[in-house]
């Protein structure tokens, strides 16, 4: 019965977190800015880290069923 949420959870934060560091990725390969008025590389860093955390806390939540 608690293995359905943890499954949603799971697919939703690696979802997510594949999704932000492909975005970023594809940021960062084109020279365009990741965050408007931020410098580049401070917030590529950024958001390649929350995607990372994102994608770890996914597959931690998937293997915990």
């Amino acid at each position: 019965m608690e293995s359905g949420p943890a499954i949603f959870a799971g697919v939703v934060f690696a979802l997510f977190g594949a999704g932000l560091l492909a975005w970023t990725g594809t940021r960062v390969r084109r020279r365009e800015p990741v965050a408007a008025g931020v410098n580049r590389i401070a917030s590529a860093t950024a958001a390649s880290v929350a995607g990372m955390a994102a994608l770890a806390l996914g597959v931690y939540c998937l293997t915990r069923l």
